[in-house]
């Protein structure tokens, strides 16, 4: 029987979790000497690739020193908390890893947690100890403070520690030791992560995890075997923990183990490997698959409910179904259910008496990931602006509050502050490092909605903003979302130069000469606390009087062209997004101009 240790590396987003793994492929003989691997291998979406984040949580594994080590790089972004949640199941022990100048920040704070109710074991790993401003000793304090405070156990506080630079490939035990490699981080694994249960006597019992899909077989269950030994056309017996739905037989068509960055087909698998199965035509993430006359399904761990939520529709604008290849409400239906069986943190509910659905997600990223997919994949849709999921709890009306840490420099810090004041935020600590402030509020998740921007600008764009869920409070009161107002376009057409110059006194503008714009589509932003309508495609009066150089006097203010997140946070309550593959555009719900005026004169005379 091979000796087996299972690790889930877990961290903030951008502490270095996925360049460790990299390291740590590499030194255990995984790459050929002559084999060309890009950084961030584990990374293999495009659009982490693009934006520098893990979103999916993804297995390998890893072999040293005889003992086969299956590891599982984790997302680091709060709103993706349900990926890491998930496979904590499959794992006996994880590497915390900690930025050393940065140290523990909110997404550290919860999946550490996660990972101590569990009872798992923890390495704890100091990582950037080369950077200029690396604070090992402070980081090593705050990081027992952490542990204090989330109740660990003895043991757990006792847990090891080891220092280390990811990007050069190296660990020590001391932090005034570089070291050579990572031979004492693998070391530690080995000797601290206990190996997992190797009952093979017992009737077959696996939790599914994770889900993956293949054009070729379908779904694909990936988890941890708990019990038993798993053999290939093996008859087995699927269910699930809460009874929802009956058991069903099927067949292990085939079984894959994770070796580096590949999946090697095996004809059989013991309790505690970690494999892929194929063969289960509807199986989904929580699902038991036993021995049929030994059917116990195992207890899924509780998935955090999601806080904010939009309304997905069918595109109703005058440019609709042109540049979409997926326009229906079956199409829309059927991808967004798709979604929910890989996405456990996902929740989806069609709204009666309409084809809108909603989908409740964990943030604003969480939402626009799917919403970025959808449109790469040739889906077109418009969708709402986010919204906060209330809850009643003793009878009264609560909200999500999030746990925000700002990193700022010192002249940014009134700015900061009075914003996040006005957005009902409450501070809790502020910390001066050297010329700059670690600030830490709790905020209102509405009061978050757009501010990143704001942040930014106030900050010169060195501030960093990090937030994850904490509770439900009672509900905070208002919370103004935008202050000004939008550039409306009266008329269907294409934008010109003449008519974007006379608008652009009125704000700033999103659009560019030649684009096409429809009566009621949103072309830019109004400083003013009301809409205005402009008229982009409005031609100058020909006669056949020139004045030289009279053309070339129009010159325009270069256009703000907003990314998908830019888009989602300047939505107003009556604003929607229109999304195709090529194109993002804001509009007024109600796109005809004389109807948005009398709604406007009713809610004045209501009020």
């Amino acid at each position: 029987m091979k000796q087996l240790r299972n690790i889930a590396i877990i961290a903030h987003v951008d502490h270095g979790k996925t360049t460790l793994v990299d390291k740590m492929l590499s030194q255990s003989g995984v790459f050929r000497e002559n084999q060309t691997v890009s950084e961030r291998v584990m990374d293999s979406g495009d659009l982490e690739r693009e934006r520098g984040i893990t979103i999916l949580a993804k297995n390998t594994a890893v072999t040293y020193d005889g003992v086969k080590i299956n590891i599982v790089d984790t997302p680091g972004h709060a709103d993706f908390g349900g990926e890491v949640e998930r496979i904590l199941k499959m794992v006996n022990g994880v590497l915390l890893l900690v930025d050393a100048a940065e140290g523990p920040m909110p997404q550290t704070r919860f999946v550490l947690g996660r990972a101590l109710e569990l009872g798992h074991r923890v390495i704890v790993v100091i990582n950037k100890i080369d950077r200029p401003d690396a604070r090992v000793t402070e980081v090593v304090d705050e990081i027992l403070e952490l542990l204090l405070d989330l109740d660990a156990t003895d043991f757990q506080l006792d847990s090891p520690m080891i220092f280390c630079s990811a990007r050069r490939g190296c660990a020590s035990y001391s932090p005034d030791t570089e070291g050579a490699d990572l031979s004492p981080l693998f070391k530690t694994i080995i000797e601290y992560i206990p190996e997992p249960g190797r009952d093979e006597s017992a009737p077959l019992q696996m939790l599914v995890s994770s889900i993956d899909y293949n054009d070729y077989v379908g779904r694909i269950a990936i988890g941890r075997i708990e019990r038993g030994v798993l053999t290939k056309n093996q008859e087995i017996a699927v269910c699930d923990f809460h009874g929802e739905r009956p058991v069903r037989r099927a067949k292990a068509v085939n079984l894959f183990e994770f070796d580096g960055l590949s999946r090697a087909s095996v004809t059989d698998a013991a309790a505690g490997d970690i494999i892929a199965l194929s063969g289960i035509g509807d199986v989904t993430i929580g699902d038991t698959v036993c021995a049929p006359d030994a059917v116990e399904p195992l207890p899924f761990v509780q998935i955090s409910a999601p806080t904010m939520e939009m309304t997905f529709s069918v595109n109703d604008s005058p440019f609709a179904g042109r540049e979409g290849k997926f326009v229906t409400t079956r199409n829309i239906r059927d991808r967004l259910t798709r979604e929910t069986l890989k996405d456990v943190s996902l929740r989806v509910t069609e709204v009666p008496d309409s084809d809108d659905f909603n989908v409740a997600g964990r943030g604003e990223m969480h939402l626009s990931i799917l919403i970025e997919t959808m449109r790469r994949e040739g889906y077109e849709f418009q969708v709402s602006p986010p919204r906060v999921l209330t809850a009643e709890i003793d009878g009264k009306l609560c909200e999500p509050i999030e746990r925000v840490v700002l990193d700022v420099p010192d002249a940014s810090v009134g700015a900061v502050i009075e914003k996040l004041g006005s957005r009902r935020g409450d501070i809790l600590e502020m910390t001066p490092s050297g010329g700059r402030v670690k600030l830490e509020f709790l905020v209102p998740s509405r009061g978050l909605f757009g501010y990143r921007n704001e942040f930014l600008t106030d900050t010169r764009g060195e501030g960093i903003m990090s937030s994850v869920f904490e509770r439900y409070e009672p509900w905070k009161g208002g919370i103004s979302r935008r202050s000004g107002g939008s550039l409306v376009s009266y008329e269907t057409g294409e934008a010109v130069t003449y008519g974007l110059f006379s608008a652009q006194d009125r704000g700033q503008l999103f659009i560019l000469p030649g684009a096409a714009v429809y009566a009621g589509m949103i072309v830019g932003a109004s400083p003013k606390a009301e809409d205005i309508t402009v008229n982009v495609c409005k031609r100058k009066q020909l006669t056949n009087i020139r004045a030289a150089g009279s053309e070339d006097a129009l010159r325009l203010v270069p256009a703000k062209l907003m990314s998908l997140e830019q888009c989602l946070e300047f939505l107003a309550d009556d604003e929607l997004l229109e999304v195709t593959p090529k194109n993002l555009r804001l509009r007024k719900s109600e796109l005809d101009h004389s109807q948005r005026l009398r709604s406007a004169a009713r809610k004045r005379a209501d009020a």
